[in-house]
């Protein structure tokens, strides 16, 4: 999704990138620092000394058209599969994040290791 913002708008600072991708500044941190060591994109100084702009390399620059084809056949896979269930696979996802707010996936999951025997 990051590659294709860029691929987008052009090149971002790390935290309009993440912005844009709907992620925190750290996730993306976190992200641009391993599309960098694999020569996906560039990062540069920014308008002060704290920011970073990230731009696509022409490693990262022809990997887009794979990017953009894969997300277009997995939006339709989606589309396709919530047309063939009785529940829209986003109202899941939208009561599933309900209920979580009330009680943690890792509240949950500990209530159930305690009720595994580990030997």
């Amino acid at each position: 999704m990051a590659l294709i913002a860029l691929a987008d708008r052009g090149a971002m600072t790390i935290k309009d990138l993440a912005r844009a991708c709907r992620v925190t500044h750290a996730a993306m941190s976190q992200s641009v620092k391993a599309m960098s060591e694999t020569a996906l994109v560039e990062r540069s100084a920014g308008q002060d000394a704290r920011s970073v702009l990230v731009d696509l390399t022409e490693k990262g620059r022809s990997a887009i058209p794979l990017l953009k084809a894969e997300w277009n056949a997995t939006e339709a896979m989606i589309a396709e599969l919530e047309a063939e269930l009785p529940y829209p696979l986003a109202k899941v996802i939208q009561d599933m994040r309900i209920k979580l707010a009330t009680r943690s996936l890792q509240d949950r999951l500990a209530v159930h290791m305690t009720k595994q025997s580990v030997e």
